[in-house]
């Protein structure tokens, strides 16, 4: 199973999203082609209610902790409740280039 798959499974089986993306930005860094070391989650569950941005941060960082000490360099997220998701009109934020160096440049 793939860490994209892994992540997946986990954030449905734990938090029944009505919206899931996954991303796989690993392609957007200085890493191997077809890493997965950087990701962007957008969650949209019920599971986020009366919850604050940091909660919810706290949970999906709980739910992938195997999976943040082991194989994830980077993870950004967007949580929203099923209210905020219809506010935003299903809009992301897009993810910022990458300005790391690469350790050949050092």
């Amino acid at each position: 199973m793939t860490i994209h798959q892994t992540i997946e499974e986990k954030i449905q089986t734990a938090l029944t999203p009505n919206h899931l993306d996954v991303l796989n930005e690993s392609h957007m860094h200085n890493v191997p082609p077809g890493s997965e070391s950087h990701f962007k989650l957008v969650i949209v569950s019920p599971a986020f209610e009366n919850l604050s941005l940091i909660q919810r941060h706290q949970k999906v960082n709980a739910i992938l902790a195997k999976e943040l000490k082991d194989d994830i360099h980077a993870l950004s997220m967007e949580t929203h409740t099923d209210q905020e998701w219809e506010q935003r009109v299903g809009r992301t934020m897009a993810s910022p280039q990458c300005h790391g160096g690469s350790k050949a440049d050092a």
